[in-house]
């Protein structure tokens, strides 16, 4: 799982203020999970952004996983 992250999940300061984005590309992971959660397919997804693959949609969902695998969370005052 981890390498499909690191192959197709990059971060860039120049890109998307630095938010995790698709292989470079100007597609913010969490728009991708925006899109599914909306209740688009990966294939309708993949119709309608044709510079993406599906490969970049596993890894957004394997990213956003391993994200909720953190230990804790905590409140900043």
């Amino acid at each position: 799982m981890e390498n499909l992250i690191s192959q197709r999940i990059t971060l860039n300061p120049d890109i998307c203020h630095g938010k995790p984005c698709i292989r470079g590309l100007r597609y913010p992971v969490e728009f991708i999970l925006e899109l599914l959660s909306s209740g688009m397919s990966p294939e309708e997804i993949l119709e309608d952004y044709e510079d993406l693959e599906r490969d970049d949609i596993l890894a957004a969902l394997q990213f956003a996983t391993r994200l909720t695998q953190i230990k804790g969370i905590y409140q900043i005052v």
